[in-house]
């Protein structure tokens, strides 16, 4: 399956918002697009159902595919890791359903995947998201908070990687506030020089706070 497993460096860094622009662009050039996060926590109650705010945006953004309960099969209230999101109402992740979830999406042209979390996040009690896209076999996209340490947590999500020999496709800069500190402004050329240097990884582009679109024309489909 082609597509691509969107991570961050950490929680709140825009993964969702980035992800989702990610589709808009690729529904934008007619790529047929499946939407898929495996595991999601924090979820509202809607009558006797939990709905991911997460895969709403996702399922929006890739104009409503197949059903929003495809997009996202497990869901749980608690605003935890999805492991003990899942113990606090007595039950647990389902490891099969996070990898085969992604299966109705098949007859799709591409599939964007958001993890939950950070690479090294806890999916479940055995699988962290770094052993999802791995078995699930796709580039990842690193989402990048446009704020003070920014460096050092991409420089170590993309370490992990390089690690664990995940390949990565890029990183994407995501303002997260419409505030920003003083190294927003040099941010995004320190990013580009010590990804590339340290691990041969682009900086793809920049999403900035309230914008829809990258600062930078980006074919997502011959990326992956």
């Amino acid at each position: 399956m082609r597509g691509m497993f969107v991570t961050g460096t950490d929680t709140e860094v825009g993964k969702t918002y980035v992800a989702a622009a990610i589709v808009r662009a690729l529904r934008q050039a007619a790529v047929r697009v499946g939407v898929y996060k495996p595991v999601a926590s924090g979820c509202l109650v809607d009558g006797e159902s939990l709905v991911s705010e997460d895969a709403v945006e996702l399922w929006n953004a890739a104009e409503r595919p197949l059903t929003l309960a495809a997009v996202c099969p497990q869901r749980f209230e608690a605003p935890l890791a999805p492991p003990v999101a899942a113990a606090e109402v007595g039950l647990a992740i389902n490891d099969g359903l996070l990898l085969s979830g992604i299966e109705v999406w098949n007859d799709f042209e591409l599939v964007v995947v958001e993890g939950a979390g950070g690479l090294l996040s806890p999916l479940s009690a055995t699988q962290l998201n770094a052993d999802v896209a791995r078995q699930l076999n796709l580039p990842l996209i690193v989402v990048a908070a446009n704020r003070l340490g920014v460096l050092n947590h991409t420089l170590m999500t993309l370490g992990t990687a390089a690690r664990r020999e995940l390949p990565v496709a890029g990183v994407v800069l995501s303002d997260v506030t419409e505030r920003s500190d003083l190294s927003s402004r040099s941010n995004r050329d320190q990013l580009q020089d010590w990804c590339q240097r340290e691990f041969s990884v682009p900086l793809l582009g920049h999403l900035r706070f309230g914008q829809t679109e990258f600062d930078t024309a980006i074919d997502w489909n011959a990326l992956v």
